[in-house]
């Protein structure tokens, strides 16, 4: 009964070394595997996770000429254990919110965590951005004696028909002939820029992995980006996925109700979420929606996510009434106003160190309907009326 949604994954961009440049590798270097899944689906599923790496032999007679690279880690969160930013919706300038730049004192009284200040002469080979659903662009720029530049933007190609909401996009890398000479003291920063006319974006990330080869390897020299441009317009590394075929967004009565239409019903003390669904006003169960006073809150306990691990969920505004098909570019949190409970749990980040969420208070009349971020098949509803009883439930 349940729509099943395929499997999907964030955005693959690939990155590949211009010659002579490689990764050098050491016998004495660790590797650790940093991968990231969950399960969109109720039901356990077996996975495998599968690397193939190729290496050449530094005494190879095909690494003759090669000349090491070293990855430059730039992050607009860069430091953090899980290095996000929040943009809602309406935020920033004209419909786009830039991070750091329209974000209200990120940093605090610690240094810029997206800048980088390069500690030896070298030249930037290659670069690509990193963003999430309604990313726009990053950007990758040096400060040097005062002068600013920017030295690329990644953008983000959208193959997705509803535009910059999906993980059916591709980032632009630089070309082949990319190559900008810097020096010992320049401030590299990167931002990243987001859509915040469609919906709010949580969690999300602006990262741009710089590859360098400092001027002792011996390799080829770069633009000087304070007297040539090296602003140029990237490249696709990847087209559209058959993995991001299933767009969601379609008629989907047997599973989820219109619950704008349904009566209202008073609440139950705290709403569980509980087995995957919501205890009250869950849309694929619910004949009635909780309903309160203005100035009431309904506070939802996630069940599912005890001490420890357990299963995560969020309580996400989206655009009433939230009934259509799940895929990767709906639900999505596009609601006229705007609330998120962060994920449930208790586990360290990503979690929000809580299991339970109130609505706001400030909430006018009217039917709120909400879904979880990480398994988009949940959707639920709560309702403000003027003319429910005005007691705490």
């Amino acid at each position: 009964m349940t729509t099943v949604p395929r499997l999907t994954g964030e955005e693959k961009t690939v990155t590949t070394f211009p010659a002579p440049y490689a990764y050098n590798y050491l016998a004495t270097d660790k590797w650790t595997l940093n991968f990231m899944l969950h399960n969109l689906l109720p039901n356990k599923t077996q996975v495998w996770i599968t690397y193939d790496l190729d290496f050449i032999a530094a005494d190879s007679p095909a690494a003759a000429g090669m000349v090491a690279a070293r990855p430059i880690w730039m992050d607009v969160e860069n430091g953090k254990v899980y290095p996000v930013f929040d943009v809602i919706r309406g935020s920033g300038h004209d419909g786009t919110f830039s991070y750091p730049d329209d974000a209200d004192n990120p940093y605090g009284t610690n240094p810029p965590a997206n800048e980088w200040t390069a500690d030896a002469d070298g030249v930037l080979i290659a670069t690509a951005g990193h963003l999430h659903p309604g990313g726009l662009h990053t950007d990758l720029w040096l400060d040097r004696d005062g002068q600013r530049v920017r030295l690329f933007q990644s953008e983000a190609h959208y193959f997705e028909p509803a535009g910059a909401v999906s993980w059916d996009v591709a980032m632009t890398a630089t070309k082949p002939d990319w190559a900008v000479a810097v020096r010992k003291g320049d401030v590299l920063s990167v931002s990243a820029t987001y859509d915040s006319a469609t919906a709010s974006w949580y969690e999300s990330m602006g990262i741009m992995v710089v590859w360098m080869a400092d001027s002792t390897s011996g390799g080829p020299p770069g633009a000087d980006p304070t007297t040539t441009p090296v602003d140029q317009p990237g490249i696709l590394t990847h087209g559209h996925l058959h993995e991001n075929d299933n767009h969601g967004g379609e008629p989907a009565a047997d599973d989820f109700k219109d619950l704008t239409k349904a009566p209202s019903e008073p609440v139950n003390g705290t709403v569980p979420i509980d087995g995957w669904v919501y205890g009250q006003g869950d849309m694929g169960l619910a004949t009635a929606v909780p309903t309160i006073a203005p100035g009431q809150a309904i506070t939802y306990d996630n069940i599912d996510a005890p001490l420890g691990n357990g299963t995560w969920h969020t309580i996400t505004a989206c655009k009433a009434p939230c009934d259509q098909s799940t895929g990767i570019a709906y639900p999505i949190a596009n609601a006229d106003i705007p609330f998120d409970s962060g994920e449930l749990g208790v586990s360290g980040p990503p979690t929000a160190g809580r299991v339970t969420w109130s609505t706001p208070t400030d909430l006018p009349d009217g039917t709120y309907t909400f879904f979880c971020r990480i398994h988009p098949l949940m959707r639920g509803a709560f309702r403000i009326d003027s003319n429910a009883p005005a007691t705490q439930p």
